[in-house]
């Protein structure tokens, strides 16, 4: 048959209608399946099964077009119904081509105007995910020894780090992110969960000098690969893989990375391997949040510090560590000491650093006193990396503290946006609800706090200050028993006691306290006495609180428990003398 005579015989048997026809029926089912199967809750992979058929059967329906004609007395083959010369005038098509055609195109802007009015269904967000947003989850280690743990996992917060530089992009903190490090749930309700369009996972292999990463950028609302990178590089170079993948990772959702090409010396990096792998352990033992596991991070970080004396990062985490080891043995100024002179020195190293400005932002205000320069070093720390979370945690108390309450709450809000699982940035915005006076949104914030880290001290504090205040005896009781910090169980127990109304309890309480907490709860103790209405003693212990530098005394200026306090001299004197910006 000539090459002129196959395409006459393919118009004679109908062979294009049924192609045309075909393609629209076809993409009408298409709109059918992706606009109206999402609405049924019906999985994605059914919207692609789909789209498989029906690319499927379009030869099908081509062979079966040349093979079979339609006619009055039914299906018959080709040959037999030109024999009895009953072949179907084939009209229908058209009728079949209009229909389907305006029913695809109705289909198609009905999705296109409803896609961005979708009303949130019961129990999801409430807000819509950003297009440019992601989560790091944490890489799996593949080295074949666990103890190569902290390596996977410094390596992936390192990412979130490198992330947090680029322009436009929201990227999720670490505490969030590494709450799906065993990756039970599909993308999307990890996607739903964080707030993110995009999910970076992988793999990594560390074996002596070299190392070995698998890279995957993930469409969390469908689970589909968006693309996958290997680097085998030594471990020297880790620096420029982690500047490759975020690089990639820029192009692929069309933002910019900000800053210049020397970023490895910005991160306060290392120059030597065996520096950066101490870093690595110190920081994994620091990610634990106990006293014992500060110290560990403390003697890791010493020996970075000791293989690369100009490593600022390290520095800057050291300086942190030795905060929290002042505030929680008590021993304050030796730490203290120490944390200042880190922060200096990260700072100094590395200026453009977030990490360091941070620092040295958290030992102004709250070791220091000195509130606008810890102000400023911690507004400049989010200019650097706005998507710092520790950096937006910070600016929300220290702005709280300053009396700002709505800005506090916009910051608050934000540093849970950019890490909504973190239990410190749900526990710092049910401070900050409390304070503003939103009782039933406090105490929303502290149980989802508590609920993420049932175990972490004054886990229960907010629930019990809600309750004191709107006079909930019972339900400040219930849940100071909760509390599983013995120091901050005292304090709440006092309270509860009080607007029980058991007198004789809560003097208990309150002595117990007293005995045991004088050292570190002198603030706490001026407020149980506040809300006793024991003024004198009240005043009393703020000033063994103002001597011994508590940190608590920050709260001063919109402690709510304090607020039979206000309007006697003594109060506005403090206050003078702490000397909070705008607090005169």
């Amino acid at each position: 048959m000539s090459e002129r005579n196959f395409f006459a015989e393919l118009k004679r048997r109908n062979v294009y209608k049924v192609a045309v026809a075909y393609a629209v029926v076809a993409w009408l089912l298409m709109q059918v399946a992706s606009q109206i199967f999402p609405f049924f809750e019906i999985p994605n992979w059914a919207v692609r099964l789909v789209v498989l058929l029906l690319v499927i059967g379009f030869p099908i329906a081509l062979i079966i077009a040349w093979a079979f004609e339609v006619t009055p007395e039914g299906i018959k083959r080709t040959e037999a119904a030109d024999a009895a010369g009953q072949r179907s005038r084939g009209g229908a098509w058209i009728y079949i081509v209009l229909i389907g055609a305006a029913l695809s195109v109705g289909l198609f802007f009905v999705g296109r105007y409803t896609a961005g009015r979708a009303t949130p269904r019961h129990g999801e967000a409430a807000t819509a995910v950003p297009g440019k947003s992601i989560a790091v989850l944490p890489l799996l280690n593949e080295s074949g020894d666990p103890r190569d743990e902290y390596f996977s996992d410094g390596l992936s917060e390192e990412l979130i780090a490198a992330l947090a530089q680029i322009n436009g992009l929201k990227v999720i903190g670490r505490s969030s992110s590494f709450r799906f490090k065993d990756r039970h749930e599909e993308p999307k309700a990890i996607g739903e969960k964080l707030g993110v369009s995009t999910l970076l996972e992988g793999t990594v292999r560390k074996q002596d000098d070299r190392v070995r990463i698998v890279a995957e950028l993930i469409n969390a609302a469908d689970g589909i690969e968006l693309w996958t990178r290997t680097f085998d590089r030594e471990l020297k170079d880790i620096f420029a893989v982690q500047e490759e993948i975020a690089r990639a990772v820029a192009e692929s959702l069309k933002v910019t990375l900000l800053g210049s090409q020397d970023r490895p010396a910005q991160r306060g990096a290392p120059s030597n391997v065996e520096a950066h792998n101490a870093y690595l352990q110190g920081h994994f033992h620091f990610q634990r949040r106990n006293l014992e596991d500060y110290r560990k991070a403390v003697g890791y970080f010493d020996q970075a510090i000791q293989l690369d004396p100009d490593y600022a990062l390290a520095c800057a985490e050291r300086s942190e560590a030795w905060t929290f080891i002042g505030d929680l043995t008590g021993q304050r100024e030796p730490a203290w000491s120490k944390a200042r002179s880190d922060a200096e020195r990260a700072v100094a190293i590395a200026p453009a650093l977030a990490e360091a400005r941070a620092a040295l932002g958290w030992v102004r205000f709250f070791v220091d006193w000195k509130f606008t320069e810890g102000l400023s070093e911690l507004k400049r720390a989010k200019e650097f990396s706005p998507s710092n979370p520790t950096a937006n945690d910070l600016l929300a108390r220290v702005i709280l503290y300053l009396g700002r309450l709505d800005e506090a709450e916009r910051q608050a809000r934000h540093a849970v946006e950019l890490d909504p699982l973190s239990v410190i940035a749900q526990g710092n915005l049910a401070r900050v609800l409390l304070f503003a006076g939103k009782l039933d949104e406090a105490d929303a914030a502290a149980r989802k706090a508590a609920e993420l880290q049932p175990t972490s001290a004054s886990s229960h504090r907010w629930q019990v200050v809600v309750a004191v205040l709107r006079g909930d005896g019972a339900t400040a009781l219930r849940e100071a028993q909760l509390e599983p910090d013995e120091g901050y169980r005292r304090f709440e127990l006092a309270l509860a006691q009080q607007i029980q109304g058991d007198r004789q309890a809560a003097d208990a309480a309150l002595a117990d306290l007293i005995a045991n907490g004088r050292d570190q709860l002198a603030y706490q103790i001026a407020e149980v006495y506040a809300v006793r209405g024991e003024k004198d003693k009240a005043f009393e212990w703020l000033q063994i609180a103002f001597d011994e530098h508590d940190t608590g005394t920050l709260t001063l200026l919109v402690d709510p428990l304090l607020r039979g306090l206000r309007d006697d001299s003594r109060y506005k004197n403090l206050l003078a003398k702490l000397g909070l910006p705008g607090s005169s």
